[in-house]
């Protein structure tokens, strides 16, 4: 099946004009940022709990990095925990981005029409606070992947959402899949990568990253400088109830883990291919419940990106022997399932982006509304696999909800 056009989009695939961009080698007769940029804001999270996050650099000693440019160097990675947090009202919230990264995002968001310099990137902030205290108590482990070319930071809006509702969620950079900002440099997209060659190198960093977890889970710091966790961490991981989620090539992350690694209990693929010349997922299904969830079209026949229309969903549906739902939402796009969803109609607002593309990014459908439902069914579904809450959200169309249709 030919994949999404994935080019009109704030987070841009990996290719080699995304990194001239990224770098920052954009076209010297662009116009001149407006002085005062955009301020942009997350939509608060819709849980009870507060939220707390700490970053993590972690090194993997027992594989090199196939994309460094110096041999035989370890592969590492940048992963974030959000999790259910006690109140903490005076310490302000963290930065959406780190500095490197909404650099980058300011430099490529010039192929959208929007000048480098329109947005406040580096002034965004989350709702969390960085290493407040987790609420005691075990709670069950999500995992986030996002799509290639993107930050682990640009799946924010649904990840703090759900820590807020008491799940603790962890986020996973893929080193040159991904702009990463380690504590010493900074990484971006590497440029002509072999597609099944990074597959298999996610779904390696998914396996090493639970493989950390566990190490925190006993009382061990696998940070590489050893940063203090955060004070009772350790005992709010219960990692015998573990879900993965991903956009995009994420969420492809998330169903071919969970063909190696039975520690993941549940998966959901946010409108990502799952190309069988880089994966065998669409060729082997899901054996533990499994969420689909698209937007817009697909291909070059702009047909529903839903699995009665794309082939290799269609063959992933066919072959899963689990619980399984598909949601779409059909005036969705690709990019309506990250960050750009409630961050593009704010710049639009100001300053106003071409509509072929911004339509081409997320679609024509309602920020809020978009953003609420994947919230509530994340959230959902999550609840029913890893904790056994019943929920009728996938019994049919739910009129809360009405930008979304249950797929039979």
């Amino acid at each position: 099946m030919a994949k999404k056009n994935w080019r009109k989009a704030l987070i841009p695939t990996l290719c080699a004009g995304a990194l001239v961009a990224a770098t920052g080698l954009v076209s010297a007769t662009a116009a001149p940022p407006p002085q005062q940029p955009v301020e942009l804001a997350l939509p608060e999270p819709t849980g009870s709990h507060p939220v707390g996050t700490a970053d993590l650099h972690l090194v993997d000693h027992s594989r090199t990095d196939p994309w460094e440019e110096q041999p035989n160097q370890p592969r590492e990675l940048m992963v974030s925990l959000w999790y259910p947090a006690l109140s903490v009202p005076h310490q302000p919230s963290t930065a959406h981005l780190t500095p490197g990264v909404a650099e980058y995002y300011d430099q490529i968001s010039s192929s959208l029409g929007v000048v480098p310099g329109t947005a406040d990137f580096a002034g965004t902030r989350t709702h969390a606070r960085a290493d407040a205290v987790p609420i005691p108590g075990e709670r069950p482990v999500v995992l986030y992947s996002p799509g290639g070319g993107n930050s682990r930071q640009f799946g924010t809006a649904l990840v703090e959402d759900l820590a807020s509702r008491g799940f603790v969620v962890v986020t996973i950079d893929h080193t040159f899949a991904s702009p990463v900002e380690f504590p010493d440099r900074m990484e971006l997209p590497a440029s002509g990568v072999d597609m099944a060659r990074m597959m298999r190198e996610r779904v390696l960093d998914t396996g090493f990253v639970l493989d950390q977890l566990g190490v925190i889970a006993s009382g061990g710091n696998p940070d590489a400088a050893q940063r203090p966790l955060p004070p009772g961490i350790r005992t709010t991981l219960d990692l015998s109830r573990v879900g993965m989620f991903g956009h995009s090539m994420g969420g492809f992350t998330a169903a071919e883990t969970m063909l190696t690694d039975q520690r993941i209990d549940a998966g959901a693929n946010l409108d990502g291919s799952m190309d069988p010349n880089s994966g065998q997922a669409a060729a082997r299904g899901a054996d533990r419940p499994f969420l689909l969830m698209g937007g817009g079209t697909s291909g070059s026949a702009k047909l529903p990106h839903n699995h009665l229309h794309a082939s290799d969903w269609a063959s992933f549906w066919a072959n899963s022997t689990s619980w399984k739902r598909d949601v779409y939402l059909p005036a969705a796009e690709h990019m309506s399932f990250a960050d750009s969803q409630v961050l593009l109609p704010q710049i639009d607002r100001e300053k106003p982006v071409p509509p072929e593309e911004l339509v081409g990014a997320i679609g024509t459908v309602d920020p809020q509304r978009s953003i609420a439902a994947q919230r509530d069914y994340l959230a959902a579904f999550f609840g029913l696999q890893l904790r056994g809450q019943q929920t009728d959200l996938f019994d049919g169309d739910s009129p809360t909800h009405p930008d979304a249709r249950l797929i039979p």
